[in-house]
């Protein structure tokens, strides 16, 4: 089902209808979006459930401005950044590193069945600041258009590209320094 007929849907009176189609088409998507930049599944779980919380009580005021999935997605990443924040807050409080602590969940990852290049590739992910994750993540692994990107990020597409390029060159020197 197009977004156009979801939105339609809902519009004409079948809003569960609509929603269940919302999470059906988007809600692995999304998952998984949110599994990278949070790394546990318990996590991306809780933020995806508390996204579709967010989405069902602002469908009403959906004006059709921007397109249906940016929308999702900007929900989505704003939910799993303000995650971050209160992590890497309460991390400050109880003297732990955050960074260090996504690495230990990739590496301890039942799900993750990648190789030592592909863990190598996640936790230099990892170590980028949440908004550059959040690009790095969108354009390099969900090839989403920087126009896209700039909808879901509320940021210009120049410092998108910014970003990106300063994320892609992190991650690169991490890669180096593990010898890939």
């Amino acid at each position: 089902m197009e977004d156009s007929d979801i939105i339609r849907l809902y519009k004409s009176g079948q809003p569960e209808r609509a929603f269940t189609f919302i999470v059906r088409k988007y809600g692995e998507r999304l998952y998984w979006h949110i599994r990278q930049l949070v790394a546990d599944h318990n996590d991306a779980d809780d933020i995806l459930q508390e996204t579709f919380i967010k989405v069902w009580n602002a469908l009403p005021a959906f004006r059709e401005e921007s397109k249906l999935y940016t929308w999702l997605y900007r929900i989505a990443t704003n939910e799993s950044l303000t995650f971050l924040k209160r992590k890497r807050l309460r991390a400050t409080f109880t003297f732990r590193d955050p960074d260090a602590d996504m690495a230990s969940f990739i590496e301890s990852d039942p799900l993750f069945d990648g190789d030592q290049l592909q863990l190598s590739l996640q936790k230099a992910i990892a170590t980028l600041p949440p908004k550059q994750k959040s690009v790095f993540i969108m354009r390099y692994f969900h090839e989403i258009k920087y126009e896209d990107i700039s909808e879901i990020m509320g940021i210009s597409v120049g410092a998108l590209k910014a970003s990106y390029h300063h994320a892609f060159n992190k991650v690169q020197e991490y890669l180096k320094k593990e010898g890939y």
